[in-house]
């Protein structure tokens, strides 16, 4: 390890499934100002946790779908190049969508270098197989739920986790040693299960979960605020039963209910639900944080929360994710790292979740040219104040098509070939959708400056700036990625576009 500053030894993430950006309680302080209206939900440990973080307002979610940004935060590498650019589960199966063995994650570094690893919760990037886990999300048309076997942890330990499963008030898990038929069910919601068992990981008695003598990682990976919306604790529900929706679903870009897609509608309509589960999630990190300081380990510990994509609730007649509006592809990155990074917001920082590997470790003292070659970069000079904020930087967006127009048919990989590829810089977030139909292809161009809610898209009126984005950004990053075939198609729209 690097000994050129000063080093935390442990690191402690908490990732939570599905919340926005906006759904923080602090963001209505004037030290943490949007440049939108915020969520009018109750977060009073995250408020705390964020005046002694670096908050970030421009962390981006590459891929705003559970599966590929997990892929993303743990090898560091592009959807095609980690094998995951679709949700895991019986259908994407076939052509092995799920994370690649062979792949070096930043938690195999770390554990190649004595670290104690632990994961807790949900995971989401195996391939589900035949005979499936007789669980109830696997007894539809589309399995989705898989054991992890310990060849594939990717470094972890110690291991209390499942893949994906949204019955939150009674969740699975396998244990470390558990087979795969050796799962077992929890009653008591799934966060606050998974926040008690991270304080036992902390506590740590008779070194029953880690080597008391090693620095440590831990991974807390909440499901909520997933859908289901109504597997929420009734005593965060009341939080906001006087609230009307009208008055909790703020945002302009949310059309008027009567007249969204009857999901989008649904989501809009269990607000409530959504903020509850945030709240929810808000109590657990409190306390985690708490047990972190009780036992001495503040000062020692880099803390990161962290999101794997955000929600749209109704905005932009959007129900969940996928889509590249704020609602859905920013979410909320606070890291705490008493001495090391000053807290502070840094409201154009962009950071991508490729860069989360070699941030991490950098932070760590971990020597970056042990990680090979890698898209993202360290932002560990930035995020400790020796250099400037890079108000150059772009975020990649990948949104790969995996609906069929039939769900009865079976997932073909040519389906990749299509969805969206796009950038977000501080001014713009630009895409170009492929569909297989011609005629369906849609280039888009938002300006962040004056239209925060990214509700015109200018793309017809700003042809020289989308084929600007095109030809210096993204062109080249979907060449680095593995799309170089669709970049003949995407430059022939845009000269189609300005005919």
């Amino acid at each position: 390890m690097s000994s050129e500053c000063k080093h935390p030894k442990n690191l402690l993430v908490i990732m939570v499934d599905q919340m926005r950006l906006q759904a923080m309680e602090f963001w209505n302080s004037p030290h943490f100002e949007l440049n939108t209206v915020n969520d009018p939900v109750l977060t009073p440990n995250l408020n705390r946790l964020a005046s002694e973080s670096l908050v970030l307002s421009q962390a981006v979610s590459n891929t705003p779908v559970c599966s590929p940004y997990r892929a993303i935060f743990y090898s560091g590498r592009y959807p095609r190049q980690n094998g995951v650019p679709a949700n895991c589960n019986s259908r994407t199966a076939p052509w092995q969508c799920e994370l690649k063995e062979d792949l070096q994650c930043w938690t195999d570094l770390l554990a190649a270098q004595g670290y104690s690893l632990g994961h807790i919760g949900k995971w989401h990037l195996d391939a589900p197989h035949s005979p499936y886990v007789d669980c109830y999300n696997n007894r539809g048309k589309t399995a989705w739920n898989e054991w992890c076997p310990p060849h594939r942890r990717h470094g972890f330990q110690f291991w209390y986790s499942y893949g994906t499963y949204d019955r939150h008030l009674n969740p699975m898990y396998w244990k470390t040693e558990a087979s795969r038929e050796e799962y077992h069910f929890v009653d008591q919601w799934g966060p606050e299960h998974e926040a008690d068992l991270a304080l036992q990981y902390l506590v740590n008695e008779d070194g029953k979960y880690r080597n008391p003598e090693t620095p440590f990682a831990l991974v807390v990976s909440m499901n909520p605020p997933h859908t289901p919306f109504d597997q929420v604790p009734q005593r965060y529900l009341e939080r906001y039963q006087h609230r009307s929706i009208a008055e909790l679903l703020n945002r302009p870009n949310v059309p008027p209910l009567d007249s969204c897609p009857p999901q989008a509608r649904h989501a809009a309509t269990h607000i409530r639900e959504y903020f509850a589960m945030v709240t929810g999630i808000d109590e657990q990190v409190g306390r985690i944080l708490d047990g972190l300081d009780q036992l001495g380990l503040q000062n020692d510990t880099i803390v990161l929360f962290i999101s794997d994509h955000g929600c749209c609730m109704g905005s932009h007649g959007h129900a969940f994710k996928n889509v590249w509006y704020a609602e859905s592809a920013l979410i909320p990155f606070l890291i705490r790292c008493p001495g090391v990074i000053p807290p502070r917001h840094e409201p154009s920082l962009i950071c991508n979740g490729f860069d989360i590997y070699p941030t991490l470790l950098d932070l760590l003292g971990y020597p970056l040219s042990d990680t090979g070659s890698l898209p993202g970069r360290s932002l560990a000079p930035v995020f400790r104040g020796e250099v400037p904020v890079d108000n150059n930087a772009v975020a990649p967006l990948f949104f790969y098509q995996t609906d069929p127009v039939n769900w009865n048919e079976p997932f073909v990989e040519d389906h990749l070939d299509y969805g969206g590829r796009g950038v977000r810089t501080n001014r713009y977030t630009f895409v170009i959708q492929f569909s297989p139909s011609d005629t369906q292809a849609r280039i888009e161009l938002y300006d962040h400056q004056n239209d925060p809610y990214e509700m015109n898209n200018i793309a017809a009126e700003q042809p020289d700036l989308c084929r600007q984005l095109f030809e210096t950004v993204l062109a080249p990053i979907m060449h680095e990625a593995g799309d170089s075939k669709w970049v003949e198609t995407a430059r022939s729209l845009l000269e189609r576009q300005s005919s």
